[in-house]
């Protein structure tokens, strides 16, 4: 899956692909160590979308987080007047 489409989605969704990833990993991996996996390669896509899976959640968390801490350009003009008026 395209990092754009995975930007467009939920935590939720992301964090239920994430897992599912994580469990086609073991299953790839199961299968490797028992020589019953043709396509090894699978494994390295398998490990890419797990990356971008993780990416994606950070991201969504990190811009969520910013938002949070970074006050509006109004309560910043508040804060100003405010601070401009107190006698010390």
């Amino acid at each position: 899956m395209q990092y754009s489409e995975l930007k467009q989605k939920s935590i939720k969704e992301l964090e239920k692909m994430l897992a599912e990833y994580r469990a086609e990993l073991f299953s790839l991996r199961f299968k490797n160590a028992t020589r019953q996996l043709d396509q090894v390669h699978k494994i390295d896509l398998v490990k890419k979308d797990i990356a971008r899976t993780l990416t994606a959640i950070n991201e969504i968390n990190r811009m969520t987080s910013q938002q949070q801490a970074n006050p509006t350009k109004e309560t910043k003009k508040a804060a100003k007047k405010t601070s401009k008026g107190e006698v010390k």
